[in-house]
């Protein structure tokens, strides 16, 4: 695979491929092209060569998705980060990745330049894409090389994300140019794909749900939209002016797009991919009551992106459902030897396909067994083939000898009227072994008690399922893509 802008610039170099929201900046391919040339020319001066590992600790914008597609040209394998984390977390990262440099830009220069100094036994270049003011090298001061794409392998490392880490150390997954190329194939044979497509990107580029659509860009031939952070009524405003076709949202920042606008998210939307975090079915009827085209979808970085996903029709037929899994993608529920469950029978959710990675960095293949990667996943397929996801493995909580599901009792919890956001978790109990807890965001305005909750517990859910404790926050703690960081939650609650 040689870069894929190098082959869209050859075949449609008018048409428009980037939109910088937040500056209302467009890009056709050929300007694209043109910006990735440069940088590429110039990280060349510094040393990078194919296989070397680039940091990229950067929003999402124009200037990440010039570096992204920069790295692919040179042959060199991407880190994304993300640029909330601290700088003993970054350097933690880059370590273990090996990376040989990081590119960053002024929001972000202070704790590149602090992390690369405390990274073990390496020395980590660090450049800034704008003029440095914490001891960063510029990018701009050099004079681009010529480059020679690079053509890549369908088994070559193409980037290295880390996992949320919501329950444990964050890991670095392996995707190769063949897992981004399958997945970019299997995802267009479910969702479809409109001659003028236009993607709005609201999630974070160092996830794989915002920085897949940003190779796929190229390959679909389509428009991308980015904006370096959401706010709901400037993505709203980006859906019309734009004529957005496209895009990928969690549950939580649909939730808010709802609330501040009318209307199905602008006449042109045909498909809202939502996942992260299972999506409530007052929010799915809320988005059938609206004609908003949402595909619920289950996908892990590991797999780069896609699972299963549902149609609109699934998702207002069987609420809950995930759908049936991706093209090429086998997905079955095992018990805990191994063994294949029928339908209906909850175990974990096992992958195998072209799109899983082969592995995580150091050569970690903890997670693969002969049946394909073990997603830790707690779900069933139904007699149809559709896939239902109840919770994880690590997180089923045992009390008294009964198995609870921590998403069916939020899902219980998130029907209140009264109740906008909430996690179940788990904590030790000295009789029951576990005990069922709940963390509860009220709506503005609502003086919600502890009792009314439990009631509302108690007329829905069996007894063993109840939460025993209860308490109220304004907001529960989530990862840049929406899942909840339940360990965050349980230090809470705890």
């Amino acid at each position: 695979m040689n870069d894929p802008l190098t082959h869209r610039v050859d075949v449609t170099p008018g048409a428009t491929a980037l939109i910088d929201a937040d500056r209302d900046e467009r890009l056709t391919v050929a300007d694209l092209d043109a910006g990735v040339e440069r940088t590429a020319g110039r990280l060349a001066t510094l040393g990078v060569r194919p296989g070397d590992h680039l940091g990229v600790l950067l929003p999402t914008g124009r200037t990440a998705v010039e570096v992204v597609h920069a790295a692919i040209r040179l042959g060199a394998v991407t880190v994304p980060l993300g640029p909330r984390l601290t700088p003993a977390d970054l350097a933690e990262r880059l370590d273990r990745a090996g990376a040989t440099a990081l590119i960053c830009d002024a929001t972000t220069e202070a704790d590149a330049v602090d992390a690369a100094a405390a990274v073990d036994e390496a020395t980590v270049p660090v450049v800034s894409v704008d003029d440095p003011a914490s001891g960063a090298t510029a990018l701009s001061a050099r004079t681009p090389e010529a480059v020679v794409p690079h053509d890549w392998g369908l088994d070559s490392t193409l980037f290295v994300p880390f996992t949320s880490g919501t329950t444990g150390r964050p890991k670095g997954v392996r995707l190769t140019a063949g897992n981004v190329l399958a997945s970019a194939v299997a995802s267009a044979i479910r969702l479809g794909l409109d001659r003028a497509e236009t993607w709005h990107v609201t999630l974070p580029c160092h996830h794989v749900g915002g920085l897949t659509p940003l190779v796929r860009m190229p390959l679909y031939g389509m428009t991308v939209v980015v904006r370096e952070s959401f706010e709901t009524d400037a993505v709203a405003a980006d859906f019309e002016a734009y004529d957005v076709t496209a895009t990928s949202l969690v549950p939580t920042t649909l939730g808010r797009l709802l609330d501040a606008t009318e209307g199905s998210l602008g006449p042109s939307m045909r498909a809202v991919l939502l996942g992260g975090a299972p999506a409530t079915g007052d929010l799915l009827d809320r988005c059938r009551d609206r004609d908003v085209p949402v595909f619920p979808t289950y996908g892990m970085t590991e797999t780069a992106s896609q699972i299963a996903t549902a149609t609109p029709a699934e998702a207002r037929a069987y609420p809950g459902t995930v759908g049936r899994p991706l093209f090429w993608t086998d997905l079955s529920v095992r018990s805990e030897d191994g063994d294949e469950r029928p339908p209906g029978e909850v175990g974990e959710l096992v992958v195998s396909g072209p799109t899983v990675a082969p592995g995580y960095l150091d050569d970690d293949r903890s997670a693969f067994g002969p049946n394909g990667l073990h997603t830790g996943d707690v779900g069933y397929r139904d007699e149809d083939g559709r896939v239902w996801v109840v919770g994880r493995t690590d997180d089923l909580i045992v009390t008294g000898g009964e198995n609870v599901a921590p998403a069916e009792v939020t899902e219980v919890i998130l029907t209140h009227p009264d109740v906008a956001d909430a996690a179940v978790v788990g904590l030790p109990d000295d009789e029951w072994g576990e005990r069922v807890a709940a963390l509860v965001v009220p709506r503005d305005g609502v003086d919600l008690s502890t009792a009314a909750v439990e009631s509302y517990c108690r007329e829905r859910l069996a007894d063993y399922e109840i939460p025993r404790t209860i308490r109220f926050g304004d907001a529960v703690p989530r990862t840049d893509s929406g899942t909840v960081r339940r360990d965050a939650v349980r230090d809470r609650l705890k």
